[in-house]
């Protein structure tokens, strides 16, 4: 009979590492007599990171001791404790190899359904003082697996883990980690997966990339399942020339596009919430400069429209609202993204500031379009009216929506502004104003705005018990280096290198929009990136640098030879390469 042998809790704190401080939970302690199980945690446990770990599909880490002995003699280590691996659960028994994705277990008074396995991030290592450890789970197959909380109720150390369900398609915790981890993946094996109801929604997206990359015909390298969602292929690759038709003035910064095929061919109509990639040439002898723009009409084939914010010192959005004319062509992408409207009929929160409302109002115009009865929020912070885009096209289109509700702060209102007609309330958009609303936690919850709105609201909706599944977030603009769970501190705007410019070939860091030439003083394209302040992504999924094959679990860059289309066999991860011929680095 499998034991649970440890309740292991723990609440985020600062950790020094490499220069910086790394906001984390993966400090776990045991703690003595019974513990509530809750659907999103242990009482008096909390995670560091929401976005990678917690929520409802992870609501319970299990670790098992067999592991724990596997590692002391591996490692040739004595010093563990129990939540050593982070785990909420130390248990005697339930190996990986024989727990199935699916198997549901009653421990104490609680009911658990196994969901997937652990997500090994660089934490793990900072826990362990073993860089590779992340690493070396997935190598050893020894990742451990989550919980979801199907009953709530007490545990408590020695209590005994009873099995009363088993998953439909016997497919073990280690089958289910090496099918996404490891070289290898076969299509039967990735149906099978995916037929298991319990499987979590990010490990089912995976798998959905992989079964597409499959059937595309890609080679094997580099792994679809392991890159960020990106949405449905797009409809086309590279640029196609589209016309302008229209300039539209949507506020006193905001200024928006339509764009046109010029025959009566069509468009793809995108999906509520994509955006393009416009391909500016600003300067007859300089690079193109390459941007994002979410798409911020109706759905159709007819023509896009895109709203670009004119921000100080922007060279793309200066050379949009000064420079580009009615009749000029621009080099224009299919829609892409995954920041999307998903199919359901539970309630829907759209939640936007500033220039951030332009893929949400693409959501709304959906809704309208197909006169939803969904109850739907409208809730968007601007600074005054002056700077409040598409407001009256708003409240035109709630009309169209029997069950809406809309709410609208301004920051900084004039003289003119009314409250009660042009805006509801003064004031920042944030969570006290939820509250008051009296917004249904259960809705799907759609952000897009600055890094700090994001930033702010994401964690407040984590607080007030709002499921990470339920919490969709498309940061607008320029934002911080994403490393999840480190501290931010001031850093330097992306620039030139201290050293000599090089006379090699072109790096683009297409994020941050520099472009640097390569050169001899730099062993590898991490270390020109850190040289420029590029901010690199940190990586909470392990992943394996495919030109030196080591264990990445911090620090890895995606490399995609393309500018707009990675290829069909998934982003590749690099750390130690140097470039051959031009390349473009999504940092």
């Amino acid at each position: 009979m499998a034991r649970l042998l440890s309740v292991n809790v723990g609440l985020p704190r600062g950790i020094p590492w490499q220069g910086k401080t790394v906001d984390t939970a993966v400090w776990k302690a045991p703690v003595q007599g019974p513990r509530q199980v809750r659907r999103l945690n242990v009482d008096g446990d909390r995670q560091g990171d929401v976005a990678g770990h917690g929520g409802e599909q992870r609501a319970v880490l299990v670790y098992q001791m067999d592991s724990y002995r596997f590692w002391r003699s591996e490692l040739d280590r004595n010093d563990f404790t129990y939540g050593q691996f982070g785990e909420n659960f130390t248990v005697d028994g339930l190996p990986d190899h024989e727990v199935c994705i699916g198997d549901r277990y009653r421990i104490g008074s609680a009911l658990f359904e196994v969901t997937q396995p652990r997500v090994t991030c660089y934490r793990v290592g900072i826990r362990m003082n073993e860089p590779q450890m992340a690493a070396l789970l997935v190598a050893r197959g020894r990742p451990g697996f989550y919980l979801r909380v199907l009953e709530e109720g007490q545990v408590e150390a020695g209590d005994e883990i009873v099995q009363v369900g088993m998953g439909p398609e016997h497919m073990t915790v280690s089958e289910v980690n090496a099918l996404l981890y490891l070289p290898g993946h076969a299509r039967s094996q990735l149906e099978r997966a995916l037929r298991i109801p319990a499987l979590s929604p990010g490990w089912r997206g995976s798998f959905q990339a992989l079964l597409s990359q499959n059937e595309s015909g890609g080679a094997t390298t580099g792994n679809a399942g392991l890159d960020p969602a990106s949405g449905p292929p797009a409809a086309w690759a590279g640029f196609r020339p589209l016309r302008v038709v229209r300039k539209i003035s949507e506020s006193s910064s905001v200024m928006s596009l339509v764009l046109e095929p010029f025959d009566e061919s069509h468009l793809t109509a995108a999906l509520p919430g994509q955006f393009v990639v416009l391909r500016l040439r600003v300067m007859p002898d300089a690079p193109a400069l390459m941007r994002s723009y979410s798409l911020s009409s109706e759905p159709g084939e007819r023509h896009y429209r895109i709203s670009v914010k004119r921000e100080p010192h922007g060279v793309a959005s200066a050379y949009i609202d000064d420079r580009v004319a009615i009749g000029d062509v621009l080099d224009v992408s299919a829609p892409r993204g995954s920041f999307t409207l998903r199919s359901d009929n539970g309630p829907i929160v759209l939640l936007s500031a500033g220039v951030g409302a332009t893929p949400v109002i693409a959501m709304l115009h959906a809704l309208a379009v197909k006169g939803s009865t969904r109850e739907v929020w409208w809730l968007h912070g601007a600074r005054c009216g002056h700077e409040h885009a598409f407001a009256q096209e708003v409240r035109d289109l709630l009309k169209a929506l029997p069950h809406s509700h809309s709410h609208i702060s301004y920051s900084a209102p004039d003289r003119e502004d009314r409250q009660g007609v042009d805006f509801d309330a003064a004031g920042h958009l944030d969570i006290e104003v939820l509250r008051k609303l009296d917004v249904p936690r259960d809705a799907n919850f759609y952000l897009c705005g600055p890094s700090a709105f994001m930033g702010n609201l994401s964690a407040a909706l984590a607080a007030w018990g709002v499921a990470a599944d339920q919490v969709h977030t498309e940061l607008f603009g320029p934002g911080p280096s994403s490393t999840p769970g480190i501290a931010t501190t001031p850093s330097r705007p992306p620039h030139l290198p201290a050293e000599p410019n090089g006379k090699g070939p072109l790096v683009s860091f297409a994020r941050s929009g520099l472009t640097v030439h390569w050169g001899s003083a730099f062993q590898s394209l991490l270390e020109l990136a850190e040289a420029c302040d590029v901010p690199t992504r940190w990586s909470c999924r392990t992943g394996v640098c495919h030109t030196c094959e080591t264990g990445l679990v911090a620090g890895t860059v995606a490399y995609q030879p393309d500018p707009i289309d990675p290829p069909a066999t998934g982003t590749t991860l690099i750390c130690c390469s140097q470039p051959t011929g031009d390349v473009v680095l999504d940092l």
